[in-house]
């Protein structure tokens, strides 16, 4: 029996993730911030006949972490996969977003990784298997216009699994990370956040929720991410990264083809129409 624990289980992928997993057999815990935020996980669960169990965790809190990893493992034995799923997002262009926006988002999305990859390692390692799986995103390949504080936090996830990867491949701990395009979730009602304090970003602004209005036209599904969560935890033939949802494949593609010359360029255009056409010449996406 594989014994899961998934952070922000109380929304979106994580809950999605969470009661998929349980559906196929595995003992499933969901972490979240307060019990009270579990009643549609609860329900979700009750509807699909299995059963997820709560567990209350604060990923920006490390004897919170160290308390539920310690529940999770005195209660199923051990943990066998790791899935850091909570996150937040973070608009802003650089030059007007305060540092502690950064702060805030890298305490979520990368530090809170950290503080649950080292409480539930030294098990894994100990006993020469398990699973580590990090969900990053499109914004942790390309650096999505307008969400510098988010594509940072994203940019240091990647890094750091990349680097985590190799460091466990010898004790037999597989690592990998997800990395959706756009993806219907609550964190998208949330994250509507335009400061544009100057008023000079007005086309960075423009150019991000026109690309987020498309991708929300025919968005992916978190079940979709948590189908791709139980691949990269089960399959034979393992990878380092993988990707889903509207736009993930697209815009990896063509990050992969891209010039910088090319990116700094695209920034430059200044007629909304022009650039659009551009972008789908680079990534084969139409965000006219």
């Amino acid at each position: 029996m594989t014994t899961a624990l998934i952070t922000g289980a109380n929304s979106g992928i994580g809950r999605s993730a969470a009661v998929d997993l349980a559906a196929k057999g595995w003992t499933v815990y969901g972490s979240m911030r307060g019990l009270d935020k579990g009643e549609k996980l609860a329900a979700m669960a009750a509807d699909a006949g299995v059963e997820v169990h709560p567990v209350v965790c604060d990923v920006t809190d490390v004897e919170s972490v160290n308390r539920a990893v310690a529940e999770v493992t005195a209660d199923a034995g051990q943990i066998d996969v790791l899935i850091n799923n909570a996150g937040v997002g973070g608009n802003g262009v650089l030059e007007e977003t305060p540092v502690d926006e950064y702060q805030n988002v890298m305490d979520v999305n990368l530090y809170g990784v950290i503080r649950g990859v080292q409480a539930v390692l030294p098990q894994m390692r100990e006993r020469g298997s398990g699973c580590i799986i990090n969900v990053s995103s499109i914004a942790g390949v390309i650096a999505a216009l307008a969400q510098s504080p988010y594509v940072a936090s994203k940019w240091a996830l990647e890094g750091l699994t990349e680097g985590l990867a190799q460091e466990v491949a010898g004790h037999g701990i597989r690592v990998a990370m997800i990395e959706p395009g756009i993806v219907k979730t609550a964190i998208m009602a949330k994250n509507t956040d335009a400061p544009n304090a100057s008023g000079a970003y007005d086309r960075a602004y423009r150019r991000l929720f026109n690309f987020y209005a498309k991708g929300l036209a025919n968005p992916g599904h978190p079940s979709e991410v948590a189908a791709v969560i139980y691949e990269a935890a089960t399959t034979d033939q393992p990878k380092l990264r993988y990707t889903c949802g509207w736009g993930g494949e697209e815009l990896i593609a063509g990050k992969a083809q891209l010039r910088d010359e090319d990116w700094v360029e695209l920034g430059a255009i200044e007629d909304d129409a022009v650039y659009a056409e551009r972008f789908k010449e680079l990534f084969n996406l139409d965000i006219g």
